[in-house]
């Protein structure tokens, strides 16, 4: 399986990251190794000295599919959930000075938080749905799928073009403003409305 990561799909994001709106899906790939374990804390890595949480809306295929035609892209998933998506900020300015690709900003073993449990999409109003992330209780990050530039069908069919989606990949639909920091001895809890999908400590 592989995990598919959307940029900048929020346009407060793309603000916020001095970053010009998107004229078409931006993405790029994790791999598996990037997935960190359920119920294991993650360690901040000794490569990095400004990490961020990224709160995303994530969405598991579950079906084989190339060139999917966005009309028919709605069968290709019935569940959804929550991650985050972990940045080494500095690494990832560094790269972009350069013009160098992101993946050691981005690619990182346990990079990639997934909820335990996903609900399905048939609970929930695909195009308004609420989630936010706390960090130490606190509430640092809201979001609303409301506010997509693209929606999850929208990207469906346009990165299948390029990458056959298999069973069980993992599609990150990109964060809302308020991305930050995490520091050792952090928790940070993600939640679709008010229900939990993860607790995380930082380590």
């Amino acid at each position: 399986m592989k995990i598919i990561c959307i940029g900048r799909n929020y346009a407060d994001h793309a603000k916020e990251m001095n970053a010009p709106t998107p004229e078409f899906p931006l993405f790029f790939l994790k791999p598996d190794s990037a997935i960190l374990p359920k119920r294991t804390p993650f360690y901040y890595p000794n490569f990095t000295t400004d990490l961020h949480y990224e709160c995303e809306v994530i969405v598991r295929i579950n079906k084989l599919g190339k060139n999917i035609s966005e009309k028919f892209a709605h069968t290709y998933y019935d569940e959804i959930g929550l991650g985050i998506d972990f940045t080494a900020r500095d690494l990832q300015e560094e790269c972009k000075t350069k013009g160098l690709p992101w993946e050691r900003a981005k690619a990182f073993d346990g990079s990639a938080v997934l909820c335990e449990h996903f609900i399905s999409k048939s609970e929930l109003d695909l195009e308004a749905i609420t989630f936010h992330l706390t960090k130490n209780g606190k509430v640092v990050q809201q979001g609303n799928t409301k506010d997509f530039i693209f929606s999850i069908d929208t990207i469906i069919a346009y990165v299948s073009q390029f990458v056959t989606l298999k069973i069980g990949d993992i599609l990150f639909t990109g964060t809302p403003a308020g991305v930050g920091p995490v520091t050792i001895g952090d928790t940070l809890q993600g939640f679709i409305g008010e229900k939990e999908m993860y607790t995380l400590q930082i380590k």
